[in-house]
């Protein structure tokens, strides 16, 4: 076998893209010795019918090879402009609101969801190299962003227009509209699955122009099933209101206004009328009022509310049962109650107020706020919230591995009140009173940790047990902190740590020099005597002299701090 592979790698004539795309296609054969001389024998026959173009032979090749389910996936992505970083969050909702994945089985006992489907197939076409990872999750690791190298985009632009997969509309042939309705409504092969609005192609247009824009898609293309309106930089004005006749694409799966600006505040009431919707994305740059008719869409999957909603919002969301994401939840414009009727949540950004009181004082003492047994991700971002809100919520967490707090909180409530499964926690601006770490340090599943805020205590210390497996550490503004104190044993498994923007820390801790797994340490915005301390010859270069990779950026005098 290998010398079969350095025969292919010779076919490839040294072209890095071309040997990288033919790795990911034999990387899913098993290293079965019959397959890989399959795909030698296929491209050898590439060649020779080819135009000696070893390069383009090689990528017509991995998509020929594809599995039948993968092809849709792949041409899906000539929607996207040259050298876009694609979110994958929202391609995943685009391909199931297609119907390219389906979601019909996932009733059933057992049965994946729709989501985790187009995950393991996005997997699929990363493994084969015909997509670049960006990105990934912290915690998770997923794939949070991809990218396609420009020569691969080219096959799959070339391939999709061949196969009718897509038509795309610039300035040059704007007037083509028509005819892709007509294509579309006669049921050609055109699959047609997305409007794609760039608004810099309107950039010039004003409000009666941008509104039949709007008007011409909602009254000729009422057999869409996604429409994702996307801002270009710098340009985010979408017209004086959304015209109310949107509720003809009764047939829409997904909708995203995300970063849009409307003049008019109200969005009108007639978008309850999309029964189909799973992804509505209403994250609209202005403040906006957005009519109590969500709870009509039951086939919702994906919810962003507005970052800023009119006062008098106020959303009735307890028929969402199908809810996986939900973005922007407060107890100001949506009721607490509805949440435990969201059995399969997995995810929940609250941004703003977080108040339980009246709660508790309806349903009796500590009733579950969270019904949903897959809830693995929490986002709070509030001014403030009381410790005891916090506490309660948290007792219906049980199962979530990312958190992150962005509010003042004097204390955090103790460690039997976070999930056991917690790998990622971040806090930010929460002035605690005390030192959070001995809270913190319990958390024996705790993989990366993002401090960034203030206590009063100028003292830090972290125990012989403490933080057992805690990879990467980074702390950053603790303004008071003076003395930080590491016992031997604490934090056995760090990789990573990084200090930034604390001022009155004298030095790092003595019981670093005893973790020997610690690989980076970037210290960056601290003191110029602090650095001195910990180069080469410094007096306390001793506790770090076994790390290899040492960062210093922007550090400074006390002349210009």
């Amino acid at each position: 076998m290998k010398e079969l592979g350095e025969n292919m790698v010779t076919y490839c004539a040294g072209l890095p893209l071309a040997i990288v795309v033919l790795g990911g296609i034999l990387a899913t054969k098993n290293n079965s010795l019959i397959e890989w001389q399959k795909i030698s024998d296929n491209v050898k026959s590439y060649l020779k019918r080819g135009k000696n173009q070893r390069l383009g032979d090689v990528l017509a090749l991995s998509y020929d090879d594809l599995h039948p389910y993968l092809r849709p996936c792949f041409l899906y992505l000539s929607h996207f402009p040259e050298d876009y970083m694609i979110d994958v969050d929202r391609l995943i909702q685009l391909w199931v609101a297609e119907g390219i994945v389906s979601s019909k089985q996932e009733e059933r006992d057992g049965g994946e969801i729709a989501e985790d489907v187009a995950e393991s197939y996005l997997m699929e076409l990363v493994q084969r190299c015909m997509i670049q990872v960006r990105e990934r999750d912290v915690a998770t690791l997923k794939v949070k962003t991809i990218q396609m190298h420009d020569l691969m985009r080219d096959l799959c632009l070339s391939r999709a227009k061949q196969e009718n997969f897509v038509f795309i509309v610039d300035r040059s042939n704007a007037s083509s509209l028509s005819m892709i309705r007509k294509v579309y409504e006669h049921g050609d092969n055109c699959c047609n699955p997305l409007f794609w609005i760039l608004l810099s192609s309107v950039t010039s247009t004003r409000h009666l122009k941008i509104r039949g824009i709007w008007r011409y898609m909602f009254n000729n293309f009422k057999l869409l099933r996604a429409l994702n309106c996307e801002r270009r930089t710098g340009d985010r004005f979408a017209g004086f209101k959304l015209p109310s006749d949107i509720d003809n694409l009764i047939h829409l799966r997904l909708l995203s206004l995300k970063e849009l600006e409307f003049l008019w505040p109200k969005l009108p009431s007639s978008l309850g009328n999309l029964r189909c919707l799973q992804t509505l994305d209403l994250r609209v740059y202005s403040r906006i009022h957005v009519p109590n008719v969500i709870w009509r869409m039951e086939q919702l999957r994906h919810l962003y509310l507005p970052l800023y909603c009119k006062s008098r919002t106020k959303l009735k969301l307890g028929t969402l049962r199908k809810l996986l994401t939900l973005v922007n939840f407060n107890t100001k414009n949506c009721y607490l109650k509805d949440l435990i009727n969201m059995t399969n949540l997995r995810e929940l950004v609250i941004n703003g107020p977080f108040n339980i009181q009246n709660f508790n004082e309806e349903w009796g003492e500590n009733p579950p706020i969270i019904g949903s047994k897959y809830f693995h991700s929490l986002f709070i971002l509030t001014h403030s919230i009381d410790p005891r809100y916090l506490a309660h919520l948290l007792l219906s967490c049980t199962s979530i591995c990312k958190l992150s707090l962005h509010a003042q909180i004097s204390k955090l409530p103790e460690d039997g009140y976070f999930s056991s499964h917690l790998a990622y926690i971040q806090l930010k601006w929460c002035e605690f009173e005390e030192d959070p770490m001995p809270t913190l340090e319990k958390l024996k599943n705790l993989r990366i940790l993002e401090f960034e805020g203030s206590f009063k205590e100028k003292k830090m210390s972290y125990s012989a047990r403490g933080f057992p497996r805690l990879e990467s550490l980074s702390l950053e503004g603790v303004n008071n902190l003076e003395e930080w104190k590491v016992v031997e044993g604490a934090m056995p498994s760090l990789q990573r740590l990084e200090i930034r923007d604390c001022p009155n820390l004298k030095m790092l801790p003595e019981g670093l020099r005893f973790i020997t797994t610690l690989k980076e340490l970037k210290i960056e915005s601290m003191p110029k005597a602090f650095k001195d301390k910990l180069e080469e010859g410094g007096e306390d270069f001793y506790k770090v002299k076994h790390v290899p990779s040492i960062i210093f950026q922007r550090c400074y005098s006390k002349s210009e701090s």
